[in-house]
């Protein structure tokens, strides 16, 4: 990836070395979705991922104290990042929108957050609420030491996933799935879903200029039209 020769964001909050310690945590619901969908791209068979995730389900916990010399990690963090605001603020533009920058948080261990306290056993996530991408770094070594998934397309991709789903925030999508989710509307939800596990995530890799538009055939970036 050229993603050392771009932009830099500026919405990546540095909170390392804050969190608590939690050792011996199995990865959370939101953390096997992810690492399966990364298997698949890097062309893992699901199957032994899900027994991967069944027999080793333990997270390391890190050494209290100062954070950790990861600094590239965190550029690469606001590099890919900077290409994500620059993406889908053109494709918000052209479907005659305003696209609201989300912010990311790099935190070690856990986190509070307005969807409340988190711990690196949760995997990344996207809080709603206060419309911020929460990362933990230790879990992309997990995806390269566990599940063979390591170098900057899976990496590059987990921030994307996330950043999706605060597309979908602006968009209405989730709140839509949400709301056929309590009515008990299944069929209602389904497409929504699909959405969410696909369609969005995958428009910044598809249109962004840090990823090769080869490693991305045969997908398609998500349509601007409005919804």
């Amino acid at each position: 990836m050229r993603w050392k020769r771009a932009r830099r964001s500026d919405n990546v909050v540095d909170a390392r070395g804050g969190g608590l310690r939690f050792g011996g945590k199995s990865l959370g619901l939101g953390g096997i979705a992810l690492v399966v969908i990364v298997g698949l791209l890097m062309g893992r068979d699901p199957g032994q991922i899900l027994t991967e995730l069944t027999t080793q389900s333990s997270v390391d916990s890190r050494q209290a104290g100062a954070p950790p010399a990861d600094d590239e990690h965190a550029e690469f963090v606001r590099a890919v990042l900077g290409d994500t605001e620059d993406t889908w603020r053109a494709l918000f533009q052209q479907a005659g929108r305003e696209y609201r920058d989300p912010a990311l948080v790099l935190f070690s261990q856990g986190v509070n957050s307005a969807c409340g306290f988190a711990s690196q056993a949760v995997g990344p996530f996207y809080c709603p609420a206060d419309q911020r991408v929460y990362l933990d770094l230790a879990f992309f070594d997990e995806l390269a030491r566990r599940f063979a998934a390591a170098g900057d397309f899976a990496q590059a991709y987990v921030i994307a996933h996330e950043v999706g789903h605060h597309v979908q925030t602006l968009l209405g999508v989730s709140a839509q799935v949400n709301a056929a989710r309590q009515r008990g509307n299944a069929w209602r939800a389904r497409p929504a879903c699909r959405c969410a596990r696909s369609c969005r995530p995958t428009a910044w890799p598809a249109s962004g200029p840090i990823m090769p538009s080869s490693a991305w055939n045969g997908w398609s970036p998500a349509t601007s039209r409005k919804p």
